[in-house]
């Protein structure tokens, strides 16, 4: 038997077996990580530097741009670092601090992309209201309220799960310190008030789909009703990146979370985890790129700007 008090450290599952292929998942992190920074950076600078992009909808992209770079800085490095290093080590205060970082930036993510449905609901359903419902002082209480909420569910998540007595070792069967993992090592008869804070949590994140659904049936209704071809397309394509995004973050992380124990394996654990914690931060820079011309030509004009300083 041990508890919190005497672990040290704890042991992430390794990548891979063998050093080459342990090289080859450090390659490939790299190559993901980079490619998040660049195209996340390159949209978050087009915003802040382009004064026809600072409209609610960009302000809104710009902060998602910042929660997928800290979901890719919290779990990525360490992994490269134990692939390049073959190691599998973790100190405990470092492992805090990835389950907090981690919750933090993923919940401010979800609660982002639903103020983002919400910013397409009114544009469209609500056009004439726009400017009132959506100015910059709302906008700002809005993105507050997502990064607040999101600071409190990983705070109350994290206190809550590192006060806990481990009872089961210290070696974790995930490639970062993840919650569900965590909560495994506890003693059975401590870990019922986080339950009930998963619980909680489940429910505001059901709460929250729902109003995400809603919105994209009145979004669909008021489409429908655009007499010209143009207008429809033009409206959907609003939509599309922004809902791609929401069914890829969804998708996956219900998967990881909610799939039969009959299917649960070391290898398939980590991979599902890598689809929902690392691949919709990069992925969704060039979802919503490919969709915006404006933010297209921005980018390429910022790119532009950049070669020719040099």
């Amino acid at each position: 038997m041990s508890n919190s008090s005497s672990i040290s450290h704890f042991l992430l599952l390794p990548l891979a077996d063998t050093r080459q292929l342990q090289l080859l998942h450090f390659c490939l992190f790299l190559g993901i990580s980079l490619a998040a920074l660049l195209a996340n950076g390159l949209i978050i600078s087009a915003v802040a530097c382009g004064h026809h992009l600072h409209t609610p909808m960009f302000f809104f992209l710009l902060n998602l741009a910042l929660t997928d770079l800290g979901c890719i800085c919290t779990t990525v490095p360490k992994a490269m670092h134990n692939s390049l290093w073959d190691t599998r080590n973790i100190s405990y205060s470092g492992c805090a601090a990835q389950v907090f970082f981690f919750l933090f930036f993923m919940s401010a993510d979800y609660y982002l992309l639903t103020i983002m449905c919400y910013d397409r609901y009114v544009s469209i359903c609500k056009p004439l209201h726009y400017g009132t419902l959506l100015g910059s002082r709302a906008c700002a209480h809005m993105a507050a309220a997502a990064w607040a909420s999101g600071f409190l569910h990983a705070l109350l998540h994290t206190a809550n799960i590192f006060s806990m007595p481990l009872c089961h070792g210290n070696a974790l069967g995930q490639f970062f310190c993840e919650l569900p993992h965590i909560l495994k090592l506890s003693c059975s008869d401590s870990n019922l008030r986080e339950l009930g804070l998963i619980a909680l949590s489940a429910c505001i994140v059901f709460g929250l789909f729902l109003s995400i659904v809603f919105s994209y049936v009145q979004i669909f209704r008021a489409v429908l009703r655009i007499p010209s071809e143009q207008g429809r397309h033009k409206a959907f394509s609003t939509c599309l990146p922004h809902l791609a995004v929401v069914s890829l973050f969804l998708s996956t992380a219900t998967f990881a979370h909610l799939k039969p124990p009959s299917m649960s394996s070391p290898s398939l654990d980590m991979a599902v985890s890598v689809l929902y914690s690392v691949v919709p931060p990069a992925l969704n820079p060039l979802i919503y790129s490919l969709r915006n011309q404006e933010l297209k030509a921005a980018v390429w004009k910022l790119m532009t700007k950049l070669f020719q300083k040099h």
